[in-house]
């Protein structure tokens, strides 16, 4: 008789696509705080007392902490055994990080109030020494538990998927969409102005109307943060095994962390230093617009300034018709990545990304031009912008939502993809990839201040470089990623369906 062979274990059940979509719902409740962030922070530390030119610099608390602490996470959570925890090895820091957001978001909001208890002049246009300190507090810890919330989250939605390339990008396409509903809520609470009347104990002595609004905006936050984190974590249970994971191999769990992470590079292809490198100058082209949007809306096209007491309601009625246009930006962010697949399937996901890149760097030259009509027009004597500079900016906030949620979907699904067969874990993939994200943005925050200020103190010098880094970044796509579509994953064995 032959002998007899070992029965092959029978395929692993695969996640119903419903239950992905219930795990990347996480993505609603941190980009809610993240789009209040955006729209709302920058404006307020200047309310502060921190100049513009130095507004950026309090933006370096991202990209630092997200240099150590996003890899950090996702090397633990990689070498955590499923089974050691009720909750596995993901969802244990998914929570922790969106308790530490939860935290940061109180502290930001009252950091004014916690700032007057510390000895604060709370005269108009003083600056605010004890409530700056706070908010720093606050902001780093705000941008760890956004680190430590999604590189985990990413990572469980790759594990969910075991590197199905289709799935996977099925996956960060649901938290794409997940992450367009956060900001469509968030921007819309930034451009209310009336949150201190539903929430009156938010007006203090040392916190204004503008103040108290951004303070309720961090209480609802934290409400939608709690049920999306509740509905991630109890949606599924993680896999127990993990098809060419880190797991299986011991001998590296006893690696210096640092050591893991830059020693990984050498083990890179040319497509994943490929997949880096577009990453990078993508970001270099967001950040600038991350870091201003509404900020140009009210300076620029609204004329106004948070220190000119003359200016400053001019200055917030920009900042609020620019949540608004962020709001449109991410209801086109949404429906982008609803059709974002087909797009991948049809022309390749490299193509995909190339051409949105080019697209951002159109938008990024349309500023500049809105931009410098609106400085050569004569306003009304009321100060209001003319009707046709207002839409023409909405629309090209409104636009650069497709390319956006491109950004939030590809770079991941493709480096999910590529590290398959390097022996990496996803969560130190995914911390991996943030470095291409953070470094580019310490470059901006350091550089952008002072490259405006050489330029008259406008915005329109750093969008300048966006888009000069975006189109070099889309051609680099175009050319140097491959567009390889479904089919590929096909060949592999007719699994990936």
């Amino acid at each position: 008789m032959p002998p007899r062979t070992a029965a092959a274990a029978p395929p692993a059940r695969k996640v119903p696509l419903r239950k992905l979509l219930r795990a990347a719902s996480v993505a609603c409740g941190v980009q809610f705080g993240w789009a209040l962030q955006l729209s709302l922070l920058t404006p307020y530390v200047q309310e502060l007392g921190i100049p513009h030119a130095f507004a950026s610099l309090v933006w370096l608390c991202g990209p630092l902490s997200g240099l150590l602490v996003q890899p950090l996470v996702g090397h633990l959570s990689d070498r955590i055994a499923p089974a050691a925890s009720p909750l596995g090895r993901r969802r244990p820091f998914i929570a922790a990080g969106a308790a530490s957001i939860a935290a940061a978001v109180l502290t930001v909001g009252f950091s004014a109030d916690l700032g007057r208890i510390f000895g604060d002049d709370i005269t108009p246009g003083t600056t605010r020494i004890g409530a700056i300190c706070v908010y720093l507090v606050g902001f780093w810890l705000l941008d760890v538990g956004n680190n430590a919330t999604q590189g985990p989250c990413r990572a469980f939605l790759a594990d969910l998927t075991e590197n199905d390339p289709r799935r996977t990008r099925i996956a960060n396409a649901y938290f794409s969409l997940f992450m367009a509903l956060g900001n469509i809520l968030g921007y819309a609470t930034g451009a209310y102005s009336g949150w201190y009347r539903i929430f009156p104990f938010t007006v203090t002595p040392s916190c204004s109307i503008s103040c108290a609004n951004l303070k309720s905006a961090f209480l609802l936050d934290i409400i939608i943060l709690v049920i999306t984190t509740y509905i991630t974590v109890a949606s599924v249970q993680e896999p127990q095994t993990f098809g060419g994971d880190e797991a299986e191999h011991p001998g590296t769990e006893q690696e210096a962390f640092l050591w893991e992470l830059f020693g990984s590079f050498r083990y890179f292809t040319l497509p994943v230093w490929m997949v880096l490198i577009v990453t990078a100058l993508t970001w270099i082209g967001w950040f600038p617009f991350i870091l201003f949007d509404t900020d140009w809306m009210g300076r620029e096209i609204y004329r106004g300034s948070p220190e000119n007491p003359g200016e400053t309601q001019r200055y917030h009625d920009g900042v609020r018709m620019g949540s608004f246009g962020l709001m449109l930006n991410s209801v086109l962010l949404g429906f982008t990545s609803v059709v974002l697949e087909k797009l991948c399937r049809k022309w390749g996901a490299g193509l995909v990304w190339g051409v949105s890149n080019i697209l951002m760097a159109l938008c990024f030259v349309a500023m500049l031009v809105i931009t410098y009509v609106a400085k050569n027009m004569d306003y009304p004597p009321n100060g209001v912008p003319p009707t046709g500079i207002v839409i023409a900016s909405l629309v090209v906030f409104t636009i650069l939502g497709a390319p956006l949620a491109i950004t939030y979907s590809i770079p991941y699904a493709m480096a999910a993809s590529r590290v398959e067969n390097l022996g990496l874990g996803q969560g130190l993939a995914m911390g991996i990839l943030n470095l291409a994200i953070v470094i580019p943005q310490v470059i901006v925050s350091l550089g952008s201040g002072p490259w405006d200020q050489l330029f008259g103190g406008g915005n329109a010098p750093a969008f300048a470089v966006a888009a000069g880094a975006s189109f070099i970044g889309g051609l680099v796509a175009i050319l140097g990623l491959p567009r390889a579509r479904i089919a590929s994953s096909r060949r592999r064995g007719g699994t990936h369906q």
